[in-house]
């Protein structure tokens, strides 16, 4: 593989020296906001639930690997048990993560003129609203972003042909272990994995080289941790999520299909997601080791969506690979960068200031965050003045946001899953139980108190007194 193009002359010096500081500027700006969208946003009850994981450190966890909970432990360490907090490392994380970024196109796309193929991808990929919005919350795809594009980075390194194997062995053996710590953070990481397997053994320079092989010690000691806590655990997080393959439902392929689709065009936004297919093409026929890295996840989603629903985040995993090979249209990025970074923007003035008054329905972000201080102390002080000595929630996310959220009564979480966690039990001879109204009423008498934004209901819950339940106590915030 050719070194990247030297500059030569004082005007392509003195430009490219511009265009980085550009860059750079732009991504510090972009930085900044995404910092103001953490702080000003109200947590997701999901994200409440991660919280919960970092107060309660462990290998793995029911849902994901334990990456998130670490990274959730220290930005509260830094900036307190607040949404900023939670989310803190996420917005600083993209700035290594573009410059991985950068530097993996310059020595991944080699036809590609440098610098502007490093610029180029890591616009591309800030630009879309997977990594632009997501960036500003704290989800499993977080660190697992940022590790992909560190992995990429040392791939780059790896595969240069101007090291010899000896040098190159360093590079590979952290590309393997970066790729285990993306695993660490969410399991559709072993699809890229797959996807270097598959471009190692089909390339003969690859396969015949020690570097690929000695990588997989460095794998799957940096996977160790979760793999001996399912080990542990009857393999209870593998299994859940490998038990996602037994819903099939091949006669609503249409529509999964039809939601994964949409899906990406919305996360990538219109112009990026037309270019990530068509540079995916490109690569089929001119980049082996992208076409590989991409493909393999691809086609796992699309096949998944033949008979069950395909999440919009999941293919996030793939999104720095996309973002190196659209670059292999040759077609130019302006555009597509900027309409993304347009929408990228509405939709925070529309998180934090909410301009346009959509009903709660339709606007996703005040669906999941909006109304939550209001209706937790209404609840905690109903609860109260019942004679209820704590709140039992069975939904662990509804548990954990209200656990987040308020400190007049404990939580107990009734969810089995919260017998994978070192928490202690707990029991309470008068509770409050609350359920979503959705999920049904329960036995006893009940009532109805909704979380509201400028007096419209967002979601409705049922509550009722309920003698002796037991469970466990969630922490809070004190």
């Amino acid at each position: 593989m050719p070194s990247p193009p030297r500059l030569s002359g004082a005007e392509p010096v003195a430009e490219t020296t511009r265009q980085i500081l550009i860059f750079w500027g732009l991504l510090a700006g972009l930085t900044i906001i995404r910092l103001a969208l953490a702080a000003s946003v109200p947590l997701t009850p999901d994200e409440a639930y991660y919280w919960v994981w970092s107060r309660n450190l462990q290998p793995g966890y029911l849902d994901h690997p334990f990456m998130v909970a670490l990274w959730i432990r220290a930005g509260t360490w830094l900036a307190g048990d607040t949404p900023l907090g939670v989310r803190f490392l996420g917005p600083l994380s993209v700035l290594p993560g573009s410059w991985a970024l950068y530097q993996a196109a310059r020595r991944m796309l080699p036809t590609r003129s440098w610098p502007q193929s490093g610029l180029n991808a890591a616009l591309l990929l800030n630009a879309t609203l997977m990594l632009g919005l997501g960036a500003a919350t704290m989800t499993p795809d977080t660190p697992l972003l940022f590790f992909v594009t560190l992995f990429l980075y040392t791939l780059s390194r790896a595969i240069d042909s101007d090291l010899t194997s000896r040098e190159a062995l360093p590079w590979w053996i952290g590309s393997g272990a970066l790729l285990g710590l993306a695993f660490d953070s969410k399991y559709t990481a072993v699809l890229i994995g797959f996807g270097l397997g598959g471009a190692v053994l089909t390339t003969d320079r690859l396969r015949r080289q020690s570097g690929p092989w000695l990588a997989i010690p460095g794998l799957f000691i940096a996977m160790s941790p979760v793999i001996l806590w399912n080990a542990s655990h009857h393999w209870a997080s593998f299994l859940r999520q490998g038990g996602r393959t037994g819903d099939w439902h091949p006669a609503r392929a249409v529509q999964f299909m039809g939601e994964l689709l949409g899906g990406q065009i919305g996360l990538a936004t219109p112009l990026i997601f037309i270019l990530f297919a068509a540079g995916l093409w490109a690569c089929v026929k001119s980049n082996r080791l992208l076409a590989w890295l991409a493909l393999v996840p691809a086609i796992v989603f699309v096949t998944h969506a033949f008979g069950d629903r395909v999440q919009p985040n999941w293919p996030a995993v793939i999104y720095p690979v996309f973002a190196l090979v659209a670059l292999e249209t040759g077609w130019r990025v302006r555009w597509p960068v900027v309409s993304g970074f347009a929408l990228t923007l509405i939709v925070c003035i529309q998180a934090i200031f909410s301009p346009l008054h959509l009903v709660p329905h339709r606007d996703p972000v005040l669906r999941l965050t909006g109304g939550w201080e209001t209706f937790s102390r209404q609840l905690a002080l109903k609860a109260r003045a019942e004679g209820a000595t704590a709140l039992a929630v069975e939904d662990y996310a509804l548990a954990a946001r209200l656990a987040f959220t308020q400190k007049i009564l404990p939580v107990i979480g009734t969810d089995p899953r919260w017998s994978l966690f070192r928490l202690h039990a707990a029991s309470s001879q008068k509770a409050m139980v609350v359920e979503e109204q959705r999920h049904g009423a329960f036995s006893g008498n009940t009532d109805i108190l909704c979380r509201e934004v400028r007096d419209q209901a967002v979601r409705c819950y049922v509550f009722g007194i309920r003698e002796s339940v037991t469970g466990v106590q969630l922490p809070d915030r004190s």
